[in-house]
């Protein structure tokens, strides 16, 4: 997963998946390495509504998660329309990722396709990207990818479409290693 940008904006779908993970401050961590982490106001706004965040709060203290919102009239006029295609933290994160020339996190389809045909040059990475990207860097063994990527299908209730390009790697990778 190579960022081409300097930050990467993370829709609440996908961060509720990297919080189920159990490992969200090591995979904002390693993120962190090569691009800044961001959600947009809209996106903390929700995420306050669900119990048991408690590390996406440390995220924020950590400096490991930053929180944005608009900066001109330009990327609020862009979520008012993006608003009545796509849910607002997408259209949010969208608006300002496209004006900005920021990659987004996401696996919302209707976003992805939305966004996509907005700003074709738009980079769009999914949970499973930023997972696989996390495992490789940080060297995590097979039996410990299994349990994250359980973690995020279980309590995230999280599994890729049958025509995500990784649908095979998780499928590879969500098996638990026999030789434990």
């Amino acid at each position: 997963m190579l960022i081409k940008n300097s930050h990467l904006l993370i829709d609440t779908c996908c961060l509720l998946n990297l919080c189920a993970s159990g490992e969200l401050l090591n995979i904002l961590q390693v993120i962190s390495i090569s691009v800044q982490a961001a959600i947009v106001e809209e996106v903390k706004q929700e995420l306050q509504k669900i119990e048991n965040i408690e590390h996406f709060e440390i995220a924020i203290k950590q400096n490991l998660l930053l929180i944005v919102d608009f900066q001109s009239d330009v990327e609020e006029t862009a979520f008012v329309n993006y608003a009545s295609e796509i849910d607002d933290g997408e259209a949010a994160t969208g608006a300002i990722a496209i004006n900005r020339n920021w990659a987004i996190a996401t696996d919302d389809k209707k976003a992805t396709k939305f966004l996509s045909q907005e700003s074709p040059s738009l980079q769009i990475v999914s949970t499973l990207e930023i997972i696989k990207y996390w495992s490789k860097i940080a060297n995590i063994e097979s039996s410990k990818l299994s349990d994250v990527l359980n973690e995020i299908r279980v309590k995230a209730r999280y599994c890729p479409d049958k025509n995500h390009r990784l649908k095979s790697w998780w499928e590879m990778a969500i098996i638990p290693n026999p030789l434990r």
